[in-house]
């Protein structure tokens, strides 16, 4: 039997200092059946970066928007728009 599959959004900005951790703890859960969007609203430090380089690692699991979009409710809508899943949960970090 298929697992559920899960979608979680991550709105991040400017988040170079916390968005590594934030990520590992989702790629590394034992729930595999998952999708991780990261909805970037326009970071002007080095949060891409480090979200690229772990989407180019996982990119079953990852998916990557870079929008600068009003504020951190369009960017979970985004986010949830974005989604193939049943089921999502929205991060906060």
């Amino acid at each position: 039997m298929e697992s559920e599959k899960v979608s979680i959004i991550m709105p991040a900005y400017n988040a170079e200092k916390t968005i590594k951790k934030a990520i590992e703890s989702v790629i590394n859960q034992t729930y595999k059946n998952i999708e991780l969007i990261i909805i970037d609203n326009g970071s002007t430090d080095n949060t891409k970066q480090i979200i690229k380089k772990y989407e180019n690692e996982n990119k079953d699991k990852i998916k990557y928007v870079y929008e600068e979009i009003p504020n951190v409710s369009n960017a979970r809508n985004k986010g949830i728009d974005s989604s193939t899943r049943k089921i999502f949960n929205i991060y906060r970090f």
